[in-house]
C-alpha cells in the first residue's frame, strides 16, 4: 500500500532528525567534560594570577617588619620614643653587647628582720607593737606585725609616705591569727599590705613607714626608734638571652 509506505518513511525522516540519546543511567560525557574544563583555570589566566601573587616577610611573632605612613606636605613626623628606643639596641646589638633589662626592686634599710633581733620580745613588751618581718615583691610590700593582746577590739594600721612625709596615706592591718609563745606575752599577729604605684619605682626613691596600734582608747606605735622603717628603691640589671631579644623588643 502507497499510503502506508510514504508514512513509514515519513516517521523513519522524523526519527533521523532528533537527537539520540543513550538509554544508558550514566550522565552525558559532554557535560561532565564540560564541568571539569570550566572548573580549570586557562593558561592566560594561570599566568595572570601568578603575577598576583606576592610575598610578606613577618618576623618571630608573625608581626610586619615594616609599616607605611604618609605624611602632608609641611607636616614634621614624629619618631615614637619605642622607635629610637629600638634604633639604640640596634647599635648595641652591632657592637656586640648583649641585651640587659633594668628592673627596680625595694630594698630594706635594715640588714636583719626585726623579728630575728635577740631583744625583739622585750622590745614587744615594752611598745605592746612590733614590725616583725617585711617581705619585698613586684606590686609592693608585705608586712607581717605582733602586737600584744590587751584585749579582743583592737586595731592596727599603717601610715606610709613616698615624698618624706610631704604627703602620707594610712592602710588598715588584718587579723591573722592568736599566738602564746614561752617568754612572750599573748600577742595576735597582723598582716597588711603596702601598694607601690609604678611611677614610684625610680633609682633613689624612698619608702617610709610606721605602725600604730590602738587599743582601749590608747595609741601605741613602732616607729624603728623614731627612724621609721625605710625601704629604698634600687635597680638591678638582667641578661636576656639570646633567642629572646628578637621577641622582647615589642614588650619595651
Amino acid at each position: 500500500d502507497r499510503t502506508a509506505e510514504r508514512g513509514q518513511l515519513k516517521f523513519i525522516h522524523r526519527a533521523r532528525r532528533l537527537p539520540q540519546r543513550s538509554l544508558s543511567c550514566e550522565p552525558l560525557t559532554k557535560s561532565i567534560i564540560q564541568r571539569r574544563t570550566q572548573s580549570l583555570p586557562s593558561p592566560s589566566e594561570r599566568r595572570r594570577l601568578s603575577r598576583r601573587a606576592s610575598v610578606r616577610f613577618v618576623d618571630s611573632l608573625g608581626l610586619d617588619l615594616e609599616s607605611v605612613k604618609v605624611f602632608k606636605s609641611g607636616e614634621d613626623p614624629f619618631v615614637p620614643e619605642h622607635v629610637l628606643f629600638r634604633l639604640l639596641m640596634s647599635a648595641e646589638f652591632a657592637s656586640s653587647k648583649g641585651m640587659e633589662i633594668s628592673l627596680p626592686y625595694l630594698k630594706p634599710m635594715f640588714s636583719v628582720q626585726p623579728g630575728d633581733c635577740s631583744n625583739f620580745t622585750e622590745r614587744l613588751r615594752c611598745q605592746q607593737v612590733c614590725l616583725e618581718r617585711v617581705l619585698c615583691y613586684e606590686p609592693g610590700i608585705i608586712g607581717i606585725v605582733q602586737v600584744v593582746n590587751l584585749v579582743f577590739e583592737k586595731e592596727v594600721s599603717v601610715r606610709y609616705s613616698f615624698t618624706n612625709w610631704k604627703s602620707c596615706s594610712e592602710t588598715k592591718a588584718y587579723w591573722v591569727a592568736s599566738k602564746s609563745i614561752s617568754n612572750r606575752p599573748c600577742c595576735d599577729t597582723f598582716r597588711f599590705h603596702l601598694p607601690v604605684p609604678p611611677y614610684i619605682l625610680h633609682p633613689g626613691a624612698v619608702l617610709e613607714f610606721a605602725i600604730c596600734y590602738k587599743v582601749m582608747g590608747m595609741q601605741f606605735w613602732d616607729n624603728n626608734g623614731g627612724q621609721n622603717y625605710k625601704l629604698t628603691c634600687q635597680s638591678y640589671n638582667l641578661p636576656v638571652p639570646k633567642e629572646c631579644e628578637d621577641s622582647m623588643i615589642h614588650f619595651i
